[in-house]
């Protein structure tokens, strides 16, 4: 199924939180550090395939700044996402590496991955979803056009502004993105 003018639909998934189990720490979210504490969260894989039978392009769209800031090396990123690509039916992972002073356009907030996939994809965003995690999901999400989900966990930290719909997982958000 497409949008206006032969154009695919999306959901644009946040990794850590959505697809994965993230460290949590002090009521905050962290990446997992650990290729074998990349755990994969329930249901996910299910939740994709049917998002994909629908007819959605499925695309993680992460933010990663462990490898930009020489926390995390891009090799152990790489594994997590071949693990995850074995087991979770996604057509693309889009990864920003940079840090909020790098003030590139790819880092959620700011929409450019959402916005590179859709041109490279054929995706219209006004027919697609944005599932995170954060408020930096929502605001990423927002900013390109898409709808949102919110998945809250009640991390302490700031909060997304009017989601479409919150969650508590990815496979919650099913009735929301498929009617």
């Amino acid at each position: 199924m497409g949008g206006a003018g032969g154009m695919k639909r999306a959901v644009f998934l946040d990794r850590d939180g959505v697809i994965n189990q993230n460290m949590v720490r002090n009521g905050r979210p962290y990446a997992p550090m650990r290729v074998e504490d990349f755990v994969i969260l329930p249901g996910v894989a299910e939740a994709v395939r049917r998002l994909r039978n629908a007819g959605y392009v499925v695309i993680v769209a992460t933010n990663q700044p462990d490898v930009g800031a020489g926390r995390q090396s891009l090799k152990v990123v790489e594994n997590m996402h071949e693990r995850m690509r074995r087991h979770v039916p996604v057509d693309d992972v889009k990864v920003c590496y940079h840090l909020d002073e790098d003030r590139c356009a790819c880092r959620k907030p700011k929409p450019g991955m959402l916005l590179n996939a859709a041109d490279e994809h054929s995706i219209d965003l006004s027919q697609s979803w944005m599932i995170g995690d954060r408020w930096r999901d929502m605001a990423a999400g927002r900013f390109a056009g898409c709808r949102t989900v919110f998945v809250d966990y009640g991390y302490e930290e700031q909060q997304p502004e009017s989601p479409d719909a919150v969650v508590g997982s990815l496979t919650e958000a099913m009735p929301f993105v498929l009617g």
